[in-house]
């Protein structure tokens, strides 16, 4: 049976993906914060879903945001399965607001979980997955990974490093028979747009003047979409996961648009060719592209 560890397992994206691939006979790994304090709740549930429909669910203590957490998670896995076929980076959260008035401290704070937390995760599996000669690891970003939004420019800047993380980790891993895939989700009606905390240096957000309630107004319009027949379901995400873990190895797609794109289908699709350039004729290292079978 195959395995899949998904990180941020306690909502969202998630909370949906577990059920997802359990139900779709893998063995799930669900990984979140507080699993005996603040989501002791969470856990029980899965737990009780797992039980009712005989999934194969177990949900274990991870902080992505801490060397030892992550490193025993995986130990763990390891301990009982001996392997990690699949990795799903999805643990994130988002600062929304004026982008001057976040601290130096708050931008490290939402770099340690949405990127140096993929990190410490890849870190942990990538050395297995090369020694077995295969994996896969689906790194959740965002549209915001591709293309920059007024207000969100620290989220931003820690999806696009996702982004480039994930490139370059894919080109290094594919000699190895492992593959790095992003999904890149747009607006959904998740609790993720007020997750963030609010800027720190409040003197500037007050000499924003008029401008500095657009932010709060952008999130009431997402807001007020999300109500809306027009509102994408977040299912979307978890069937897209799921759809590149039961592709053919090699064969899967390097970029995962899900719901509203704003273009971003389209950016990806011109920027393709240009870094296959890159790969192939500038650098000439188009070995790198091929996943072995």
């Amino acid at each position: 049976m195959k395995n899949v560890v998904i990180t941020g397992s306690s909502s969202g994206f998630g909370y949906l993906s577990v059920l997802t691939l359990a139900r779709k006979g893998y063995k799930v790994w669900a990984t979140m914060r507080n699993v005996y304090g603040k989501n002791a709740p969470k856990k029980a549930e899965l737990l009780d879903i797992a039980q009712q429909e005989n999934l194969d669910i177990s949900v274990i203590e991870m902080d992505v945001n801490l060397d030892d957490s992550v490193n025993n998670a995986i130990k763990e896995v390891l301990a009982t399965d001996g392997k990690v076929d699949h990795l799903v980076n999805n643990a994130g959260y988002m600062f929304v607001g004026i982008t001057e008035a976040y601290s130096v401290e708050q931008a490290k704070a939402q770099f340690e979980t949405n990127f140096f937390g993929i990190l410490r995760t890849t870190k942990a599996v990538a050395p297995h997955m090369r020694k077995q000669g295969e994996g896969l690891i689906i790194n959740v970003t965002s549209l915001a990974g591709r293309l920059s939004f007024p207000y969100f420019g620290i989220y931003c800047a820690s999806k696009y490093a996702v982004e480039a993380y994930s490139q370059s980790l894919r080109y290094e891993l594919a000699p190895f028979g492992v593959e790095v895939c992003v999904v890149e989700p747009g607006p959904f009606s998740t609790n993720l747009l007020f997750t963030g905390p609010k800027e720190a240096d409040q003197d500037v957000v007050e000499n924003y003047g008029e401008f500095r309630d657009i932010p709060h107004t952008m999130l009431k319009n997402f807001e007020g979409f999300f109500e809306t027949d027009e509102a994408p379901s977040p299912q979307l995400v978890p069937d897209a996961i799921l759809e590149l873990i039961e592709s053919n190895k090699g064969e899967r797609i390097e970029r995962v648009v899900s719901g509203v794109d704003y273009g971003v289908r389209e950016l990806n699709a011109k920027v393709a060719p240009i870094q296959e350039s890159l790969m192939r004729e500038s650098l000439q290292m188009s070995h790198l592209l091929q996943v072995p079978n």
